[in-house]
């Protein structure tokens, strides 16, 4: 008996400390972009968009983590004509101001 609850308070301990560290478990190909998560052939509004991410280049595709106002996650090719353009908008805001 007492061996398990040294082991619980040991498991628990840790659990804590990887929390309060930041530590993470999961895998760093969360970030990455799969064929079925991209978002084809629809254009987002510029005013929707909060923030973007290229994916790692551990990735199997090349890709952009497009995060909307609202929290929702797309992945979009960056090469697509619409996120060029958005990146040019961007890009001349930025130094205009």
């Amino acid at each position: 008996m007492k061996v398990f609850s040294l082991v619980l308070i040991t498991l628990l301990l840790a659990a804590l400390w990887t929390g309060s560290q930041g530590v993470s478990f999961r895998s760093p190909y969360s970030t990455c972009c799969y064929k079925e998560m991209f978002l084809k052939q629809k254009k987002i509004p510029a005013s929707l968009i909060k923030s973007y991410q290229k994916t790692p280049s551990h990735c199997s595709h090349r890709a952009v983590r497009v995060e909307l106002l609202k929290g929702k996650k797309f992945c979009v090719d960056p090469e697509e004509s619409w996120f060029q353009q958005y990146l040019r908008q961007k890009e001349s805001t930025r130094t205009s101001t």
